[in-house]
């Protein structure tokens, strides 16, 4: 009686990368069907240099009393720094990270409360002076 070789051979089944959108890469097993989720960690966020300017900032501002909770978010496709004034509140400001407006419009963008582009650039240090105070002077006569 002639050898029967096995068809099924789980262990070398050939293995299909089937890529969803680009947040989540999946790979399936072809053998058994079942989906090996394998989530990719593809997302903009802000680096140490740009961190530093934030956290400068963020200190100086909290020092005066203006600032007292931040949050930082990041997505597939921007990184925000929120600043709030009080923590159950919407976000006085944002600075929001968005590599792909970076040959147009700036990398960078601060927004306000109500949605408003205050300031919008390439360099994060530049884009931060609209939160520099601006004194005026007073005459005391």
């Amino acid at each position: 009686m002639p050898e029967r070789k096995s068809e099924a051979r789980s262990s070398q089944a050939p293995k299909l990368q089937i890529v969803s959108g680009t947040i989540a890469e999946r790979l399936y097993d072809l053998s058994s069907g079942m989906p090996q989720q394998k989530y990719s960690t593809a997302r903009v966020a802000f680096d140490r240099a740009e961190l530093n300017l934030l956290f400068n900032l963020y200190g100086k501002k909290v020092t005066a009393g203006e600032w007292r909770d931040y949050a930082l978010d990041f997505m597939p496709c921007k990184a925000i720094f929120s600043v709030f004034r009080r923590s159950s509140e919407v976000p006085l400001y944002r600075v929001e990270k968005i590599p792909e407006l970076a040959r147009r419009l700036g990398v960078y963008a601060v927004l306000n409360a109500g949605e408003q582009i205050l300031r919008r650039g390439h360099q994060l240090d530049r884009v931060l002076r609209v939160f520099e105070t601006k004194f005026k002077v007073i005459n005391g006569e």
